[in-house]
This record gives structure tokens, C-alpha cells and sequence, in this order.
């Protein structure tokens, strides 16, 4: 009898597993969900402004879905797009990176590039994740140039260790990034420096969200930080939240809006639209792009 009940227990516990496993590679990080946030940044009286913040597409030729649902982004009319970094998962991604962005190319625009624009992903034990001092792996090298010129050519701002300022819903907007602080391309004091009082608003990006660069950020005035890398998790325990961020920053801000301490900026980390390929997975964290309304103060 007792015999019986572990066997049950085990083959229940299995078939729970296996459920699990299935919802999560073949549902969950296919639910692709719009998040809209309210950001009190803009002077008194200012009318809205709207920011699309996409991250993380970790494109492969394949993913016709995900381009078609990013690419119906434009219907939303944004004043500015940014785009935080990690597009490619593989040697052949730039069209289908392209076929997502086209219809967003109309619009003023800003990038940044993660470590997964550059090489391309390798096999890892997702365990590895929970070691502090985790060694980067590269892999076979992307088109980064390539889709760097796309990008730059249709008017985007490339803002690797860049700042510029530019005109976005009728507004003057200061933008600063680095380029990905989680493998040392990052370079702040190319950008550093307090904000223009000239302008309306002031922006940086990031993709990984290390709190070394995000405090210098927040120090020089930037009343918004973008960034993105963390997955939000990716698998995440329901009433916990993320096991783990893959970078400096707390699990408690792993993805969505929060107010970065000790000062008054604001930031936001998006828990992105793709996944590795080696693991891909989501579950309680669905890929997303998020609209943020940014209102007055």
C-alpha cells in the first residue's frame, strides 16, 4: 500500500512537472502582453507624453508570431520608441528583427544594444544564474553593424556611450546611454554630466540595469531610466516574484516601475519579449513591451 502511494505521488508530482514545462515553453512565452504605466516626470501643465519601450526580442528567423505582434505596435502612435538592447538570437536575425521594427521606424527612436546584439547565445546551466561571479560565454558573432546602419539610417539615435538631444511629440528630449554595462562595453563618462534645463525631459538607457551606472544616472538628473536584460525573471514563483536578475539590481525591481533610491528619477526595467533559445521558458512573467505615459510631476 505504501509502495502504491509514493508511486502515485511520484507519477502525480511528474505529471504535474510535465504540465508545468509545456505551459511554460509553449504558451506562457508566447502571450505576448501590452503594460501601461503613468510617469510623473514632465513639468506642471505639460500635456502627455507616450513612450514604447520594447527589449530583449532575442529574435530567431522563425519567430513570425512575435513580429507580427511588435510590428502591430505602431497602431498605439507613440511619440518615441526605445529599444533597450539583446534583438538577435542568431546569425540570420536581422529581417525578422526588421519585419517587427518596420512600422516603429516611422517614428523618433532610440537604441541601445545588449550583450546578445554582439554574440550570439551558447548552452549554460541555468543554475549558473545564482552565482555571483558568473564568467560571460560568448558566442558566434552577430550582425550588430549591420543592424546598427538599419537602425541609425531610418533615424534612430544610437545611443551606445552616446547623448544627444531630440524633438519627440513635439518636446525636447535629452537622451544618454551606454552601451551594456554586463559585459564592460559601457563607457558613462563619454556621457556624464548634469541634465540641459533647456529641455523638457531628460532619458537614459541601459541595457542591463546595474545599479553603478544607474546611480550615475540619477546623479547627473535623468528623470527616467530604461533598461531591460533581466527576463523580469523569467521564471518566477507566483506570491514571490523573480528568483534571480542576472545583474546587480534587487529581484524586488526585476521588471516594471519603480522609483530609484536616493533620488528622483524614475526607472524602468522591461522583462522583455523573448528568451534565450536554450531555455525557452517563461513562467508567472509573460514577454511584454510596455506604453509609458509620461505626465506631469
Amino acid at each position: 500500500m505504501r509502495k502504491r502511494t509514493l508511486f502515485r505521488l511520484a507519477a502525480g508530482t511528474a505529471a504535474v512537472g510535465a504540465a508545468t514545462l509545456a505551459y511554460a515553453s509553449l504558451v506562457e512565452r508566447n502571450m505576448f502582453t501590452l503594460r501601461r504605466y503613468d510617469v510623473p516626470v514632465l513639468p506642471a501643465d505639460a500635456e502627455p507624453l507616450r513612450v514604447l519601450h520594447l527589449s530583449d526580442l532575442h529574435m530567431t528567423p522563425d519567430q513570425a508570431r512575435k513580429q507580427r505582434w511588435v510590428a502591430s505596435l505602431a497602431a498605439l502612435d507613440p511619440d518615441l520608441v526605445v529599444v533597450t538592447g539583446d534583438n538577435m538570437a542568431h546569425p540570420d536575425a536581422v529581417p525578422g528583427v526588421l519585419r517587427a521594427l518596420q512600422p516603429l521606424l516611422d517614428y523618433p527612436g532610440a537604441f541601445v544594444f545588449g550583450s546578445n546584439d554582439y554574440t550570439g547565445p551558447v548552452w549554460k546551466n541555468p543554475f549558473t544564474y545564482f552565482l555571483p561571479d558568473r564568467e560571460y560565454t560568448e558566442g558566434v558573432e552577430l550582425p550588430h553593424e549591420e543592424l546598427r546602419e538599419v537602425l541609425a539610417g531610418a533615424g534612430w539615435v544610437d545611443l551606445n556611450n552616446a547623448r544627444t538631444t531630440i524633438k519627440a511629440g513635439g518636446r525636447v528630449v535629452e537622451l544618454a546611454g551606454v552601451d551594456d554595462p554586463h559585459i564592460e562595453r559601457d563607457d558613462y563618462s563619454a556621457v556624464a554630466g548634469p541634465v540641459s534645463p533647456s529641455a523638457d525631459l531628460s532619458i537614459a538607457l541601459s541595457h542591463s540595469p546595474e545599479p553603478r551606472v544607474l546611480d550615475q544616472m540619477a546623479a547627473d538628473g535623468f528623470g527616467l531610466l530604461l533598461a531591460g536584460h533581466t527576463h523580469g525573471g523569467q521564471v518566477c514563483v507566483p506570491g514571490f516574484g523573480a528568483l534571480v536578475t542576472n545583474c546587480g539590481l534587487p529581484r524586488s525591481m526585476a521588471r516594471g516601475l519603480h522609483r530609484w533610491p536616493d533620488s528622483d528619477s524614475w526607472l524602468h526595467v522591461s522583462a522583455g519579449l523573448g528568451t534565450h533559445p536554450t531555455a525557452p521558458v517563461r513562467f508567472a512573467c509573460p514577454p511584454e513591451a510596455s506604453v509609458l505615459t509620461l505626465i506631469p510631476r
